[in-house]
């Protein structure tokens, strides 16, 4: 169990995620947990904590202090994620589709819950908001939708303007993004949580997100809700019976009195090879070299990452793409994930820019792993 703190923040006008493609006419849905690391990791440094900073995450050398999820939406008492490839869409029930599954993209963390519990959703009480990709229950409206907002350059010389449209998110009245910060252990959590609470609060006032000089990524003072992972988002998976916990005297026992009188002595064992342990992404990641990913099994999509550099040395450059593994994930491996966060700067660059790809991720029972 690490300690965590969820972070809920509710805009105050709209907000713009780039996409991939960089287009002003479209917008992405969730704010990554690169992006968000990167605003926080500027905020410290206007709280003139950037060295320090770096050297507890991004450039030291071990297990780095915090890590963050990606943004997703939320909905009054409605926490959506982008669940688990392994178990959605949901199976089919035995009547006729009402409800299209896989148009999906975020869902209730209840509704995660539930389906790795092995339980079957009711297609009459479920509707998937066609704007927003989230599913709902039936006669909810969506979070946010996305909008184009108008503007005109003006050439003061001559007088000449050009038309141009941004895409941007707008959020319904009790919803916003929430995220979560991990912590690698609790004397980490008492040395950084006020540090990050404070940088949050920062960013709500400045802005997240393009086009900040506008207005537009801001938020209400956020909310902050502490407690521990994997508590936080879903229950732990129950341990698996060893097999050197079954006896003969057990087997014997459950044969019932008609039983054999006498057990064999059983035989030496065949080593069980480790299944390894299925985690759920939350955040974008970075395979560091010894996470010890099984890349044979799991069920796994790529995103590639780029972006523009904002440091007074050379602002604007631009970072060196990198392909990560992206939320919704579910790789196999045997201990916990970790990641990495390789520098991204171009070649000749004054300083190092880091792009997070640290793991927050869910560990899966066995029976819903790959």
């Amino acid at each position: 169990m690490n300690p965590a703190l969820v972070v809920k923040l509710r805009p105050t006008g709209p907000w713009r995620v780039g996409t991939d493609s960089g287009a002003r006419n479209r917008v992405d849905s969730v704010y990554h947990s690169d992006s968000l690391y990167a605003a926080v990791t500027g905020a410290m440094a206007r709280l003139g904590l950037l060295e320090e900073w770096l050297a507890a995450t991004a450039a030291g050398p071990g297990e780095p202090a915090v890590r963050f999820s990606s943004c997703f939406p939320f909905l009054d008492e409605l926490g959506f994620v982008i669940p688990p490839r392994t178990i959605w869409p949901p199976a089919p029930g035995a009547g006729a589709a009402h409800v299209r599954w896989k148009t999906a993209r975020f869902v209730p963390i209840g509704v995660v819950a539930a389906l790795v519990a092995g339980q079957v959703l009711e297609e009459d009480a479920w509707c998937v908001d066609g704007v927003s990709e989230c599913l709902l229950p039936a006669g909810r409206p969506g979070p946010f939708r996305r909008s184009m907002r108008w503007n005109a350059a003006v050439d003061r010389a001559s007088g000449a303007s050009e038309r141009h449209a941004t895409a941007c998110l707008e959020f319904r009245a009790g919803a916003g993004l929430w995220a979560v910060a991990a912590f690698a252990d609790e004397a980490r959590r008492e040395r950084w949580a006020e540090p990050v609470r404070g940088a949050l609060r920062l960013l709500a006032d400045s802005g997240f997100g393009g086009e900040r000089s506008r207005g537009w990524g801001r938020s209400g003072d956020p909310e902050f809700i502490d407690g521990t992972l994997p508590e936080m988002i879903l229950a732990p998976p129950a341990p698996a019976p060893s097999p050197e916990a079954e006896s003969p005297e057990g087997a014997a026992e459950m044969a019932g009195s008609d039983g054999p009188a006498e057990v064999p002595a059983p035989g030496p064992r065949p080593p069980v090879a480790d299944p390894g342990t299925a985690h759920w992404l939350l955040s974008l990641f970075c395979p560091a070299p010894a996470d010890g990913v099984d890349w044979t099994r799991g069920n796994y999509g790529l995103v590639a990452r780029a972006g523009r550099i904002e440091s007074a040395a050379r602002y604007g450059e631009l970072k060196k793409q990198l392909n990560m593994v992206c939320e919704g994930s579910v790789l196999v491996a045997g201990e916990e994930l970790r990641g990495m966060a390789p520098d991204v700067a171009p070649d000749g660059f004054p300083h190092s820019v880091y792009r997070s790809g640290f793991a927050v991720s869910i560990p899966l029972p066995r029976q819903v792993a790959p």
